[in-house]
């Protein structure tokens, strides 16, 4: 029977080699950590820099990385959807046709109501589009809940600007880098949205909870009533965000205080909008001397 080989160390130069620069990895790790805490505790902005800095330089490998993997995992669906495009495309045109009537009587509803505004002079603020920009990352298990956009001031994206997707409202800007972003999400707990109950106006403060989730809080009002399914929409106070974008679904009957889901949820976007404040605070006035 052959002697069993000794796994020592001491016997291979290699794992020698191996295990040393295990330990000088692990010294320089701890080493570069504390002087980003050393570093986030006595300079803030200057930690802010630094990440934002980082940011912009593993953003476009994130970018790369998504775009692979969401064409990776659109292969199933394109196969399905190659065997079933027939079917679709027969239910589509029996749409189509169903629903001509009805467009063509939106239509004439839409210019009567563009030419009943300009008669009576009103004027309607709308928010422009900065740009579209991909999520590349989210912090979903943290305690602090943001999103990284490869979007930043190379395409004019600036703080406090408002973000949201397809479904809904998903949170503002708060740094910016060359060309990358990063962004509050709703249920983080320093987000405070105003908003109303679309069935009867109700306004209402969507507070993020750190967990995921969002608090909706009565606002001016005691013993409010709140419904499962209840939906709430921005109002367009403070500013910020546009009104009537929707942000959260209760999800519990309660009172006073219930818990309620983001309409959007970023884990599960590719995309979203940046767009500008709704009432962007103006510059300060120029001081003349006397």
């Amino acid at each position: 029977m052959a002697p069993a080989r000794d796994r020592r160390t001491g016997f291979s130069r290699r794992r020698q080699y191996g295990v040393f620069m295990g330990y000088v990895l692990a010294v320089a790790g701890a080493v570069v950590g504390l002087v980003l805490l050393v570093a986030s505790t006595f300079n803030p902005p200057a930690f802010s820099a630094l990440r934002m800095g980082v940011a912009g330089v593993t953003t476009p490998v994130s970018t790369g990385l998504a775009t692979v993997g969401s064409s990776i995992s659109g292969i199933p669906d394109a196969i399905g959807n190659y065997f079933f495009v027939k079917q679709e495309n027969v239910a589509l045109r029996a749409d189509r046709e169903r629903t001509r009537a009805l467009l063509m009587r939106a239509r004439t509803i839409a210019y009567d109501n563009r030419r009943l505004r300009s008669l009576l002079a009103i004027r309607e603020r709308s928010t422009v589009p900065v740009v579209t920009a991909r999520l590349v990352s989210s912090s979903a298990s943290s305690g602090r809940r943001y999103a990284l956009l490869n979007a930043g001031r190379w395409s004019g994206v600036l703080p406090g600007m408002p973000v949201r997707g397809p479904d809904g409202l998903i949170g503002r800007v708060v740094e910016t880098g060359p060309n990358a972003a990063r962004v509050l999400l709703l249920s983080d707990g320093d987000s405070i949205v105003p908003v109303r109950r679309t069935r009867d106006g109700l306004p209402a403060i969507a507070a993020g909870r750190g967990d995921g989730m969002i608090d909706i809080r009565s606002v001016n009002a005691t013993n409010v009533r709140f419904n499962a399914g209840d939906l709430f929409v921005t109002t367009g106070t403070g500013g910020i965000y546009a009104p009537g974008v929707p942000v959260a679904r209760v999800t519990k009957a309660g009172s006073d205080s219930v818990m309620a889901r983001a309409f959007a949820d970023p884990d599960t976007l590719d995309f979203a909008l940046v767009e500008r404040m709704f009432m962007p605070v103006p510059p300060p006035r120029p001081v003349t001397q006397q």
